[in-house]
């Protein structure tokens, strides 16, 4: 969190990442990191795009961190089903618990735009759509490559100790 390092971001975002419910998703992995990392990611590109544009910022940033907050994986076990239905538990989780407006809603349920076929209906909301998917991108390519590097330094062990043997 030390990256994030704006104080108006946080200040926008503190009731939510103080609540109990929010917080057990740190616990969950999503896309190499953790979801609570994945959700604070989005907001903060979202935050600082909106600003920059003189949008409502202080909602798109609420929305963003909230896209992603759904504790219980989605039943279904199908991947484009999972990916699909998501949008709408993280809608329902984040009622739960926030008072949201209907931009705010709209960000949650369209985030995963075109993989879900309705279109945001708000800029914030194509805004929050499109850091949520460079930001998915940028986590899953990091995870890859620490992945590979693990891989790649594993086989050259086995290489040295291979040639040691010979």
């Amino acid at each position: 969190m030390k990256k994030y390092k704006n104080d108006e971001f946080f200040n926008i975002i503190d009731k939510i990442i103080s609540n109990e419910e929010f917080s057990k998703t740190k616990e969950i992995d999503h896309h190499g990191i953790t979801r609570y990392n994945h959700c604070l990611r989005v907001a903060y590109y979202s935050f600082l795009i909106t600003k920059f544009l003189h949008l409502d910022y202080k909602k798109v940033t609420e929305a963003a961190l909230l896209h992603d907050f759904f504790i219980d994986e989605v039943e279904d076990k199908n991947f484009y089903g999972r990916l699909t239905k998501h949008s709408k538990y993280a809608l329902v989780n984040a009622s739960k618990y926030f008072d949201l407006n209907d931009m705010q809603k709209d960000i949650i349920l369209t985030h995963m735009f075109p993989v879900t076929f309705t279109p945001p209906k708000y800029i914030e909301s194509w805004i929050v759509d499109l850091v949520d998917d460079i930001a998915a991108i940028y986590e899953k390519f990091y995870s890859v490559r620490l992945e590979m590097r693990a891989a790649f330094t594993f086989l050259l062990l086995l290489f040295i100790n291979y040639i040691r043997v010979i």
